[in-house]
Parts: structure tokens; sequence; C-alpha cells
């Protein structure tokens, strides 16, 4: 619950977002959100590859041990 404290409202959200372009300036936030849009990009990229690749897994059939392998009971 004091986490909803801290969290910035409208007018504060407003302050921030005049400071980023007072920082960057017009022509380099651009650059940052796609910037930043192509690590997302990659990132869910990379989250998809891996759950293909934990699906396959798991459709994979294990082999069942080979009978050969156990040594016969009656020759011990």
């Amino acid at each position: 619950m004091n986490i909803l404290l801290w969290m910035p409202s409208g007018a504060e959200l407003l302050v921030i977002v005049v400071l980023v372009l007072l920082l960057f300036g017009g022509k380099k936030i651009p650059e940052l959100m796609r910037g930043l849009g192509q690590g997302i990009r990659e990132f869910n990229t990379a989250k998809g590859s891996i759950k293909s690749q934990i699906e396959e897994g798991m459709r994979e059939q294990p082999t069942p041990p080979s009978t050969t392998d156990k040594p016969n009971e009656a020759s011990k």
C-alpha cells in the first residue's frame, strides 16, 4: 500500500516530461525511443526463442531404456 504513495501523479509526470525534453532536446528523443523499441524487440525475440525451445523439448518423447542394456538375472 505504501508503494502507491511513491508513484508520480499527473502533475509530477508532466514535470518529468518537461525535464526530459529540456535535457535531451526534441531531436534526441526519437532516437532514444527507437533504441528502446529495438531493445524491447530483441528481448521479445529472445523470449520467444527460449519459449519455443522449451516447448519443443517438452514435446519430445523420452526413449525407453533398452532391454539389452540390463544384465539378465539368470546369468548372475
